[in-house]
């Protein structure tokens, strides 16, 4: 009697752990298969995101062109080359003097200074 009362204690401690070890089971594979489906939309999403991306960089290179410039100045802001009369020729600029570069020129500030 002794024997069989242990061994029905023994029996269900290995029955419920054999249970919650197949919950757990359950509930890890369950957890698994949603962060899949979450992982595959976040996927999709990254690749609509990056096709986006290039539609864009494409049109923002599309308005960079000079044929595009000149067509929004004349069409919407009605601009029109200037006439001869209005260009202005400016005298060329002097060159600056060639610097050795910034070490140089802070030295040859401190020698400089009283």
């Amino acid at each position: 009697m002794r024997l069989s009362r242990a061994f029905v204690t023994v029996w269900t401690f290995a029955v419920i752990a054999t249970v919650c070890a197949f919950v757990m089971h359950l509930a890890l594979r369950g957890k698994t298969v949603s962060l899949g489906y979450q992982l595959g939309h976040a996927r999709a999403e990254q690749a609509r995101l990056r096709e986006v991306k290039r539609v864009l960089q494409l049109e923002a290179a599309s308005y960079k062109t000079p044929e595009r410039v000149e067509i929004v100045a004349r069409t919407l802001l009605a601009m029109e080359p200037p006439a001869p009369s209005r260009i202005v020729s400016l005298p060329a600029a002097p060159a600056p003097p060639p610097r050795d570069g910034p070490v140089a020129a802070a030295g040859a500030e401190r020698a400089a200074s009283p």
